[in-house]
């Protein structure tokens, strides 16, 4: 089984991103349990603005829709920026919008048979809304969004330390994101066994 994490920090490597480890939870877990995790940081890759899988010449996302088609299970990870998801979460999402068309050899929207769950960080209130806008909008392309499938770890409201920078819910933030691998696992397994079949004309 394959997990692919696509990381929507601002923050272009190697800085530290406070997203991309507590995603690191999550993937850890799935790792313990047999899956293959590859992860991408949105913002070292030049994702062209548009709805399509493919915008030509210098577009880095073929690379990442390569790799959400060869996976079982994506996680999207994201900080929150004045109560909403990043610019990058919200461009991936907007990419990912092609794969509403795109159908396997049985007739299938490209995105079932496979579930999703989302991260959420940062140093202000607002985690439930931005969980409930991705995976919304995951549900929307085809992935399956099974409970309790997404972690998060807020200070609360106003500024302050990260999550990096602090102890303070990390280790219900871990607890939880552990949860999220195992539900997620679990889920793809039985679609695995028991697709979702093609839709009725």
């Amino acid at each position: 089984m394959r997990a692919v994490v696509i990381n929507c920090t601002l923050k272009p490597a190697p800085q530290p991103s406070n997203t991309e480890a507590l995603a690191e939870v999550v993937a850890g877990e799935l790792r313990e349990r047999g899956v293959e995790v590859e992860s991408f940081r949105a913002v070292d890759h030049n994702i062209l603005a548009g709805v399509q899988s493919d915008m030509g010449e210098g577009d880095g996302w073929p690379r990442i829709h390569r790799s959400l088609l060869d996976a079982q299970i994506l996680i999207v990870a994201t900080p929150t920026w004045v109560g909403h998801p990043s610019s990058l979460a919200q461009r991936v999402i907007e990419r990912m919008d092609a794969m509403i068309s795109e159908t396997d050899d049985e007739g299938r929207p490209v995105a079932y048979n496979r579930v999703a769950g989302v991260v959420v960080t940062g140093n202000e209130d607002g985690a439930h809304h931005v969980i409930s806008e991705i995976a919304g909008a995951l549900g929307d392309i085809g992935y399956t969004i099974p409970g309790q499938s997404w972690t998060y770890w807020h200070l609360g409201p106003g500024p302050g330390p990260d999550y990096l920078d602090s102890d303070k819910g990390r280790d219900w933030s871990g607890k939880t994101g552990r949860a999220m691998a195992a539900n997620l696992f679990a889920v793809a397994e039985a679609l695995a066994a028991k697709p979702v079949p093609v839709p009725p004309q």
